[in-house]
């Protein structure tokens, strides 16, 4: 296999990963902020306060995009096994 193409298949291998866990890390990143915004407006700084809504929009988001996640990773697993075989000859 030449460094060309283990690069590639490494990038996408990142790429991959970063797609599949985008969606749950922007709820997680979304809601978060919104709980600091509202801490700071009412000066409520309960610690508790934002696990649960986190861990609901993590798991709102994860059943939502859990198709696209799931063809996603199958697509590239399809891909990275039909084109193993000419890669690896090289």
């Amino acid at each position: 296999m030449s460094p060309d193409v283990a690069a590639d298949l490494s990038r996408e291998a990142l790429l991959t990963a970063l797609l599949l866990g985008l969606p749950v890390l922007a709820a997680a990143a979304g809601i978060g902020l919104l709980v600091s915004l509202f801490q700071a407006v009412t000066q409520l700084q309960d610690q508790t306060l934002s696990f649960v809504p986190k861990i609901a929009a993590m798991a709102g988001v994860t059943l939502l995009a859990l198709p696209w996640m799931i063809q996603l990773a199958c697509d590239y697993t399809t891909d990275l096994f039909q084109n193993i075989g000419p890669n690896l000859g090289n």
